[in-house]
Order: structure tokens, then sequence, then C-alpha cells
């Protein structure tokens, strides 16, 4: 990579981590501070914690297609103000009702999307997936980091002062946007990043994409579910001060992630991706089952969450990666737009349903909620095909006739490691599906130079 796409990448990569940084923090406190509001009731709080993914969900696909009219840093700056709007909304009332408002506000400032397609403006197609390898490990780390410094800050400045801080943080992504990020010269559809809503029946229509789609849906709907019940465990069960919460939180976290990478080397290299993402949703489901009926101890409460944080950190990662892998080769932003809008849906439901069911049945029957969640997941994943370890790989070709493009998507086809090739003569790019290890580039590089010099 360019200095220059080093540099748009770490900084988009930044301006990502201080909008999730924005949604998560009050994550793991929110329940708990809640319930002295007015009006305050185990439904409306889990409206309050989730409202954010209803408008994200809503807005984040036409975000991305205003910023191809209008342009991206414009769309971003929108975005960033609006979500600054809501996080000031959510920090000046003291009603339950406000921050409903404020969150969803949040939400609706949707620029996920919009700095993908920027950061594809301002990267060559062959270091693209770098690029967006940084910003999703951004998300990862903006997590975590909310998980352990979310009850930290509740401390020290209150819930009210985090919606103050993480206000601060989205202008300061306006700042760095305009000190850090280059200018594109051009504008482009990027089939890689964004969606194509005419596309959307052939996403919708592919069984393996959804089976992905239900997958996120419910891993979502759990994670955020167990967290409009677990800080009320931690508080009024173990009689853990809110600020103390982190020590539960960090040694699980670090653990989960240290657990996680054998059984990814497994999926990945060793071929068993199918085998382990089944064990890992059962995981899930016997964690939240536990979790349902368990005395409460520290010991076991933290046992519980390590291995439902290494269940959901394998799961969160390689979901994505497995889209990657299945959406046609021209299909991947639309996949990705299909699969986003459905993850954004589960954490909703997970935040409205898990609230509404604590009121009317208790807690244990939150935790039952997402065991049946999980295992309805697992009954769909079931049926899944072996997933094939393919790659992604982008090249830009130029300027070619539709004839001509036909005919180089039949000659790739192929070559030895090529398992799909679609050109696009409209964008003058080549989008390949490979196996990196039974691909014969030189013949590859022929192909192309022979179709360039055509």
């Amino acid at each position: 990579m360019t200095r220059a796409e080093i540099r748009a990448a770490i900084s988009l990569a930044a301006i990502y981590m201080f909008r999730m940084l924005g949604l998560f923090l009050i994550l793991p406190v929110f329940s708990i501070y809640a319930r002295d509001l007015p009006d305050a009731t185990p439904a409306l709080i889990g409206l309050a914690i989730s409202a954010y993914g209803l408008t994200q969900a809503i807005f984040q696909i036409p975000f991305g297609i205003w910023s191809d009219r209008f342009g991206r840093k414009p769309l971003i700056v929108i975005g960033l103000l609006m979500f600054t709007a809501g996080s000031v909304m959510a920090a000046v009332t003291d009603s339950i009702y406000g921050i409903v408002a404020g969150r969803a506000l949040q939400g609706a400032g949707a620029v996920a999307g919009v700095v993908m397609a920027l950061a594809a403006d301002l990267t060559q197609e062959e270091h693209r997936t770098k690029a967006m390898a940084l910003i999703g490990i951004s998300i990862g780390i903006s997590f975590a980091f909310s998980m352990v410094a979310g009850p930290v800050l509740a401390g020290w400045i209150g819930v009210k002062g985090i919606f103050w801080a993480v206000a601060g943080l989205a202008l300061l992504g306006i700042v760095v946007l305009y000190t850090a990020v280059p200018t594109p010269r051009l504008l482009r559809f990027h089939r890689d990043t964004e969606a194509q809503p005419a596309r959307f029946a052939s996403v919708l229509a592919n069984p393996e994409l959804v089976r992905l789609d239900v997958g996120i849906f419910a891993l979502h709907a759990i994670l955020t579910a167990t967290f409009v019940a677990l800080p009320l465990i931690l508080r009024d069960q173990l009689h853990m001060d809110m600020p103390e919460h982190w020590k539960i939180y960090l040694p699980v976290f670090v653990l989960s992630m240290v657990s996680m990478v054998p059984f990814v080397i497994v999926a990945e290299k060793k071929r068993q991706m199918k085998p382990v993402f089944l064990a890992f949703i059962l995981l899930t489901a016997a964690v939240d089952a536990g979790l349902a009926g368990l005395v409460p101890t520290t010991f076991g409460i933290g046992v519980l969450l390590y291995l439902f944080f290494t269940g959901f950190n394998l799961l969160e990662a390689t979901l994505p990666s497995m889209v990657s892998k299945v959406a046609p080769p021209d299909l991947k932003g639309t996949a990705m737009g299909v699969y986003s809008t459905t993850q954004f849906l589960g954490a909703f439901v997970g935040g409205a349903g898990g609230g509404w069911i604590q009121g009317h049945y208790g807690i244990p029957a939150v935790f039952l909620f997402c065991a049946a969640m999980a295992l309805l997941w697992l009954a769909v994943a079931f049926g899944m095909e072996k997933p094939r370890h393919l790659s992604s790989l982008m090249v830009n070709l130029g300027e070619i006739s539709a004839s001509a493009a036909t005919d180089l998507s039949a000659r790739l086809r192929g070559v030895p490691g090529i398992a799909d090739a679609v050109v696009v003569p409209d964008d003058g790019v080549v989008y390949l599906k490979i196996e990196r290890e039974r691909l014969d580039r030189s013949l590859l590089e022929s192909v192309l130079n022979e179709a360039a010099r055509a």
C-alpha cells in the first residue's frame, strides 16, 4: 500500500471506531442506569439500548446511495452530526423516551457504508482488502474496549457523561475526515463494497447467503438481549458496583480472544469450517441455557461469560468471511449490505424483545430466549454447504467491450484455481473468486495481459 492509502485506511478506521464506541459504550451499563429514570420499564430500557439498530438498518443503504450522488465526505459529515445530535439529546434528557429518541437518531446517522465506499475510492483494487480488514479490526477493538471501559467511565463521569464524550468523538471524527483523509479525485461505484438495490433479489434467493444473514441476525439479537439482563445480575445478585464490572469483563475478553485462535486455525487451515461453526453455535445455546439456570456466583458467571465471548468472537469473525466466500464476485457489496442490515435488525430485536421478556417473565427468561434463538440458528445452519476456501481478487483492466468482457470471463474461468470470474465492462474491473493454493498466477497474468492489449 502507498503512504496515502495507509493514511486513508488508518484515519477512516479511526472515524469508524469513534462512531462504534458511541454505540457500544453504554451496552454494559445502561440497564442499571436507566432503572432510576422516570417512566422506565424493562421494555423501554431494552428499546433504548437497541433503538439505534432499527434506524441504522433503515438508513445505511440509502446513505451509501446518496453518497454516490452527493459525495462521500458531505454524507459522512451529515451522519456524524446526526450522531452528535442524538448523543446530546440522550445526555440532556432525564426521560427514558428522550434517550430512546436520542439512540434512534444516533443510528440514523448511518455512515458505515459510506466510510467503506470512501476507503474503496482511496485504495487500489489489489490493496482494498487490507484497508477493509483494518476497518474491521477497529470494530472489534471498539467492542472490546467498550465492554471494559464502559463501566469505568460510568463510575467516573456517569452515563450522561458517556453520551457527552461520544458526542465529542463524533465531532473529532469530522476533524479527522477533513485533516487526515485524502479527497478522492474520482467517485466510483464499487461492487465489492456498495449495495446494488436492483440485485437484492439475487442475494435473497441464495440459500447459503440467507443462512448467514439469519446467523448474524441471531448473533446480535443474542448479544443485545444478554446485555439487557447481565449487568443487573452483576449488580443485584453478585453485589458488584457498576464501576467494578470491568474486573469480570477484562479477563473474560482477554482469555476468549486467545482461546478462539486455535479454533480459527482449525476452521481455516484444516478446512473444518462447518463443524467448528456449528459447534460454536451450540456452545452459545448451552451458555445461555446455563445463564438461565445458574445460581449466580462470580466464578460461575465468569466461566460462562468466557465461553460466551469465545463463541461470540469466533462467530463474529467468521460470518463476514463466509459471506465474502459465498457471494458471487460482483455481488459482494450487495451481499454485505443485506448482511449488515440484518445484523442491525437483530440488535434491535434483541434489545427490544429482551427488555419486553424481562419485564413480563424475568431475567432467566431472557437467557432462555437467547438459547432458543441460538438453537433456531443451529437448525438453519445445519443444512449449509461445506464452505469453499475462496478469496476475492479484483483487477483494474480498463476499457473493454461487452463482447470482449464475456469472452474474457469464460477464459478466466478456465484458469486453474479460479472458481468464478465476472468482468464488468462499465467499470473496467475483473472480479475473481480464487483458490490461492491452486491458482496458476502466470497463466492468469498472461490472460489479463492479452486482454489489456486487445
